[in-house]
């Protein structure tokens, strides 16, 4: 501990009116404007702080972490300084100021801590050109409600000053405890820097059997495996929990270097960035592939030759092969949980083990009062996010460890598993378009048109014909969601178009960056005969998107000739 005190200093500044967090309770926003705008991230951290209580925040633990990307120093820095002069008595934070987002709510949880800050902008592209976000997570480790972003921005368009210690500087690299002492504060400041993995490591030890993954990837017959971590946060996850604990030899995994410009690649486990890993898949040496974002929450599964496992149909597989792990042969399953866009895959898994399907608008958030309440044991959405009630965030590596297991219980390849379950249950084709880097205005008035058409009584039963095809509308809304827990109601989360043939058309709004507005439009068409399982999606899929085309007429108000990513 330091001789004299750090002085606390209150800093006067002016507040932003764009400050006003996306689900979540995250504020991602172009790098630049970070660093540009003067005390843009001081006002959004002060507002964050000041959202806790003053009772609750005194001398209370926090949770820092980051995703490596360009300006997380600067800003872990910031937070530390600010967190210190707010009165919070502890930080643990992760070495070098790397942790997963699974990580951060899985060391909130265990601790007990108030909450946690991650800078992290998710899937977005890092480096000075890139994206920053800084999220806040409550004490149940999951996403702020929206009940605690409201407060947060309400604060941010009021705020008038900010309390720091800007002469208070930290050792990130350095395992263990440092204290210091400041002016006026009776007890010493506390920042215990942890390593990423461990705790998180010791939680995952508790949920799978994990010699029987060892002798899969290292046995008689061993399945080899590619995973590539992106440059992002998961590299050293990869190393440590796939390799070092799992017994995969250290060329499975690729991109381990957590990078603050990922490489100069989009960290997004998908079909379009992930390439390098889809090639090395398609080249048939390996038995299973995956990939994880920038933060480690969300992932993609690739078998064999490539054959690639949507987001939803790997929620509903895993949902169905439950009892391949042995936390859930322990705790048992209460229920599912999906976002609306997702596909209705696994409300058929649901039906047939007797469990309740809650459908919820898009954002992990809206599943932490399932969970907490005891209803909900496994949720996932349709942007590569799935995790259970271990923690209170998606969870890629754990997603990854599901699939693991119910290959070494089953015995049968990714493609063999995935076809096996569309013969039981049937395959629901789905694809999702997303229409980036739109001016507000034109979605807003997109979507404001689109509701009244769709939401018109005189648009049921209205029939459309593409070629032999011929769609006629069951039923439409303007989705809002009622929480079975506590009532609130949350509206406006999308239009839905269910057609007789139970094939759905849905368009949503989607703004995370702030700045630019996305359209996505996702369509699903339910197919149970296994002699027609195995048409490509856009194939399939192209007479409801020609609908969707004609009614929206998002290519001639946006004047986009296509969608920017098809997933």
């Amino acid at each position: 501990m330091e001789g004299t005190p750090i002085p606390v200093l209150t800093v006067p500044t002016a507040p932003y009116e764009d400050q006003r967090p996306a689900g979540g309770g995250g504020l991602r926003r172009p790098t630049g404007l970070f660093e540009a705008q003067r005390n843009y991230l001081p006002n959004f951290i002060q507002s964050v702080l000041s959202s806790i209580d003053l009772r609750d925040r005194q001398g209370c633990t926090m949770v820092v972490g980051s995703d490596g990307r360009y300006f997380s120093r600067t800003a872990t820095e910031i937070v530390v300084q600010m967190a210190a002069a707010n009165g919070i008595g502890r930080l643990i934070i992760g070495q070098n100021g790397i942790l997963s987002t699974p990580a951060v709510s899985c060391i909130i949880r265990k601790i007990k801590a108030a909450g946690g800050i991650i800078l992290t902008a998710s899937h977005c592209p890092g480096g000075p050109g890139g994206q920053f976000g800084v999220k806040f997570n409550v004490a149940n480790g999951g996403p702020a409600p929206d009940v605690v972003s409201d407060k947060i921005y309400q604060i941010s368009k009021t705020i008038e000053e900010y309390a720091i210690c800007p002469d208070l500087r930290i050792d990130l690299s350095r395992l263990g405890r440092q204290e210091f002492d400041l002016e006026n504060k009776f007890k010493p400041f506390r920042v215990e820097i942890v390593d990423p993995v461990d705790i998180y490591l010791n939680l995952l030890r508790t949920i799978f059997d994990f010699s029987a993954i060892k002798s899969l990837l290292t046995g008689p017959g061993q399945l080899k495996i590619r995973v590539d971590a992106m440059h992002g946060v998961m590299g050293p996850y990869v190393r440590k929990v796939l390799c070092d604990e799992l017994g995969a030899p250290a060329n499975s995994a690729i991109n381990c270097v957590p990078l603050e410009d990922f490489g100069g690649q989009h960290p997004d486990p998908n079909l379009t960035y992930a390439t390098t890993l889809l090639e090395a898949m398609k080249g048939g040496e390996y038995g299973f592939g995956a990939a994880f974002d920038a933060d480690g929450d969300r992932y993609m599964i690739l078998g064999q030759n490539g054959f690639f496992v949507s987001p939803s149909d790997s929620l509903a597989i895993i949902a169905a092969n439950l009892s391949c792990v042995p936390y859930f042969r322990q705790m048992g399953v209460r229920g599912f949980g999906r976002s609306m866009p997702t596909s209705m895959a696994l409300d058929r898994v649901a039906k047939s083990m007797k469990v309740p399907v809650y459908e919820t608008p898009a954002g992990w958030r809206f599943f932490s009062n399932l969970m907490d309440s005891g209803r909900c044991s496994l949720c996932g959405e349709e942007s590569f996010g799935t995790g259970s009630d271990h923690l209170r965030e998606k969870d890629g590596l754990w997603a990854v460890l599901v699939w693991l297991s119910i290959l070494a219980a089953r015995k049968q390849s990714v493609e063999d598993i995935v076809r096996d379950h569309w013969a039981k249950f049937g395959r629901h084709y789905y694809c999702r378009f997303d229409y980036e880097g739109l001016e507000p205005k034109t979605t807003y008035y997109i979507m404001r048109d689109l509701e009244a058409l769709v939401t018109d009584k005189s648009f049921i039963g209205q029939q459309f014909a593409v070629g032999s095809h011929v769609y006629s509308v069951a039923k439409t809304d303007s989705f809002e969601y009622v929480d079975p827990v506590d009532g609130t109601v949350t509206k406006k989360q999308g239009l839905r178009i269910i057609f007789s043939d139970a094939s759905r058309l849905i368009f949503r709004l989607s703004s995370s960056s702030g700045v630019r507005a996305t359209i996505r439009l996702y369509a699903e068409s339910y197919e149970r005969d296994p002699s027609s399982h195995d048409q490509e999606p856009q194939a399939v899929l192209s007479p409801l998107i020609a609908i969707a085309l004609k009614i929206s007429q998002i290519h001639e108000r946006t004047g986009r000739r296509g969608p920017t990513v098809i997933t």
